[in-house]
């Protein structure tokens, strides 16, 4: 993984950056991670290098090769499962799992309408993907703020410009 810059940041994030590199590092078989916002915006990532300008530049791991793509695919997931719980009427949503023949897609819910996406190899043990995330959400949903959202975003995006330059 591409350890992401923290410097400047509050210690919330930076804390929030450690618990998804540790996410990343420990577990086997996770390839990329994207925290997305109620809106569907990427907060966080494990690829931060992984923008539309990489994906041009070459193959890399991931939908595409882009965190982007994998926060726009978490976002559709999330929203397609709200709205089927609504209908179903079974309360709300608090994970999805899709599995494929060359890997698989974890969603789960974080706060306020939050995902946390993770892309596995074909190898994970899907169990054990579930667990960590359900340990990551359990750390960082309370320190996910709205300040926090923000702090995050403008940091990606500052990031984006920086490298594209």
């Amino acid at each position: 993984m591409t350890a992401p810059t923290t410097y400047g940041l509050s210690s919330e994030a930076r804390n929030l950056h450690w618990l998804l590199t540790n996410l990343v590092e420990e577990v086997p078989g996770i390839q990329s991670v994207a925290v997305v916002s109620s809106d569907g915006l990427l907060l966080l990532s494990s690829d931060p290098g992984h923008t539309e300008q990489s994906r041009r530049t070459g193959p890399a791991k991931g939908p595409r090769g882009s965190s982007a793509d994998l926060a726009t695919i978490v976002s559709g997931i999330g929203s397609l499962t709200v709205g089927a719980a609504k209908l179903m009427d079974f309360g709300g949503v608090r994970h999805t799992m899709v599995a494929m023949a060359e890997g698989s897609l974890f969603v789960m819910s974080i706060s306020d309408g939050s995902l946390l996406g993770v892309h596995g190899s074909a190898e994970c043990d899907m169990s054990v993907v579930a667990y960590h995330m359900a340990l990551f959400v359990g750390r960082a949903g309370h320190v996910l703020t709205p300040e926090l959202r923000s702090e995050l975003r403008q940091s990606l995006e500052s990031q984006s410009t920086g490298s594209a330059r």
